[in-house]
């Protein structure tokens, strides 16, 4: 099944000597449940754009993109909430956890915001904490765990909406080896036992390794390449 569509995908920004930056120039994906991408290529590259771009925090100057079957074009800005916060999960180089709530709370959050009630919110965000390993941490703040924590923390919060697609930006820049072969661990174990989708950046050699698809981002295209061939 088809979890995210990306259609002739063009980003154009206009620079400071009022030239057009031309970052993305006709980029086509599509990715399946079960199926983790990994993308690299020089800084610089777009792959944040990208990753936004397809993650509809960011609007294409030209193309399309579909998530879950449902275009995310011609949607206003609420409604592109609420499609992101039904369908996709984000987790970034940095935690972004809300430093005066606990792990649990933290994860609950895009739960409330849906609508749940605080108990179902409560039940799923300590479920999700259990599935990566920090049972014992739920009361504590992002500032009394581990940098590892705080990213597993996080990982738990992206899947609190049960979303099709997990959108990763460098996921463990920010860790040390040991910390991010752990994060790599769940990643991947996510990808599988959740069914979803995943669309990773990283400059980690170790974490593009374990996708099913390398692609390279280069003059704002998308191709496959062979670990062996580039520098990540």
């Amino acid at each position: 099944m088809t979890v995210l569509e990306a259609h002739d995908l063009h980003k154009n920004y206009v620079g400071g000597d009022g030239n057009s930056l031309i970052v993305l120039n006709g980029v086509n994906l599509t990715v399946q449940r079960r199926e983790m991408i990994a993308i690299v290529g020089a800084s610089g590259a777009g792959k944040s754009t990208l990753l936004h771009v397809l993650g509809a925090l960011d609007r294409p100057t030209r193309g399309y993109v579909v998530i879950g079957g449902e275009p995310v074009h011609g949607r206003d800005e609420t409604a592109l909430g609420l499609l992101r916060n039904r369908t996709v999960g984000f987790v970034f180089q940095f935690h972004h956890l809300l430093r005066e709530f606990s792990a649990l709370e933290n994860v609950m959050m895009p739960l409330r915001i849906a609508g749940k009630t605080e108990a179902e919110a409560r039940s799923r965000a300590a479920e999700l904490l259990a599935r990566v390993g920090l049972s014992g941490r739920m009361s504590h703040r992002p500032g009394e765990l581990s940098g590892g924590e705080q990213q597993r923390t996080a990982v738990a919060r992206a899947l609190a909406m049960d979303p099709g697609i997990l959108l990763a930006d460098e996921p463990s820049g920010n860790l040390d080896r040991e910390n991010g072969e752990m994060l790599h661990d769940l990643l991947t174990d996510v990808v599988n036992d959740l069914e979803i989708g995943m669309v990773v950046v990283t400059h980690n050699r170790s974490l593009a390794a374990r996708a099913n698809r390398v692609l390279l981002l280069e003059n704002g295209k998308l191709a496959p390449t062979d670990l062996t061939e580039v520098v990540v």
